[in-house]
């Protein structure tokens, strides 16, 4: 096996701020604990939970590494001691807690999947976070279920890109909301059945026509705000919310009394304070029911764009544009 480097370049944030403080520095490289592995970066996801860690507004536990970074793609460069799912070698895309943005980085060994044959390494590292995340809310939370009818709102995201394949794969109906034309239109094309422009038109209204009055089975949201109150009056009855980011805010007045009157089902979910076991179980369900559709060359990530590791301020940058559609990646 070949020596590993003692030092490795990773991106640091300086201080909090905005995309200019995250810096090239030289870090020790990391040696894998009792149960992980050490990946050799070949391509790092950028996410929204990266622009707030880098905004000050979302510190890593204390557990996790301090540099940014939750996904990468890359080739397994050593083997803590227990370690017994994968070798030296072995091409893997994992969920990172913390420090994706470098030449290596420590993961525990059941948050690695195996890259999927086909991929690229950019498409490869474009799936943990946003596969791990709409996977458990969508489908092992919330329970998307065949016919049943998906909203989900940021449709050209990483998040709303995966659920319309995902959601489509097992047959249910998926309606979106974006911010343009031209991203409704993207999204129609990647399968959606209808997708709708939320500055020129009412999402509620627009779920009722498509359900006959109905109303969406499955919400999925990344907004908050506002939209928390349009999202129970768009729910049908028995409807499952998956709260799973609050982009427009946290604090609001609500009527609640659609809950109890549609029986909602209204949940919250964060990722990165999942125990080891919990992110294990969620990697296992991957493996066992989505595996076989990237075998088969389906739901490949959607990329927007690639940047060099050096450029994360540039990455930074055009996601803060929020005009990307699917993911935007770096490569090392």
């Amino acid at each position: 096996m070949t020596a590993l480097p003692e030092t490795m370049t990773a991106i640091s944030i300086t201080q909090p701020g905005g995309p200019e403080v995250l810096k090239p520095v030289t870090e020790k490289t990391p040696q894998p604990r009792d149960g992980e592995i050490l990946v050799k970066v070949m391509a790092a996801g950028v996410n929204r939970p990266d622009c707030s860690q880098r905004l000050g507004r979302y510190p890593p536990p204390a557990d996790a590494s301090p540099l940014p970074g939750l996904e990468v793609s890359g080739v397994v460069a050593a083997t803590g001691a227990g370690v017994s799912k994968w070798k030296a070698g072995d091409e893997v895309m994992a969920l990172c807690h913390g420090g994706g943005y470098a030449e290596y980085v420590a993961v525990n060994e059941g948050h690695a999947l195996a890259k999927p044959a086909g991929f690229s390494w950019v498409e490869a590292a474009g799936i943990p976070e946003t596969f791990f995340t709409v996977w458990v809310n969508g489908f092992m939370t919330a329970k998307i279920a065949r016919g049943e009818t998906v909203l989900c709102h940021g449709g050209t995201s990483g998040i709303g890109t995966t659920l319309v394949m995902l959601a489509k794969e097992i047959g249910a109906k998926v309606i979106v909301t974006a911010g343009s034309d031209d991203k409704c239109d993207f999204c129609l094309k990647l399968g959606a059945d209808i997708a709708v422009n939320y500055k020129t038109q009412d999402f509620v209204e627009e779920v009722k026509k498509f359900t006959g009055g109905k109303g969406a089975n499955v919400i999925l949201d990344m907004v908050a705000g506002p939209y928390v109150q349009r999202n129970f009056e768009a729910a049908a009855r028995d409807a499952r919310i998956g709260q799973i980011a609050l982009m427009q805010g946290y604090k609001m007045e609500l009527d609640i009394r659609p809950i109890s009157a549609k029986r909602i089902v209204w949940t919250g979910s964060a990722l990165r304070p999942r125990s080891v076991a919990e992110k294990t179980e969620i990697a296992r369900s991957l493996e066992q029911h989505v595996a076989p559709m990237w075998a088969a060359g389906k739901c490949k990530p959607i990329i927007d764009s690639t940047f060099k590791l050096t450029e994360a301020d540039k990455a930074h940058a055009r996601m803060e544009t929020s005009q990307h559609i699917g993911k935007i990646i770096m490569t090392v």
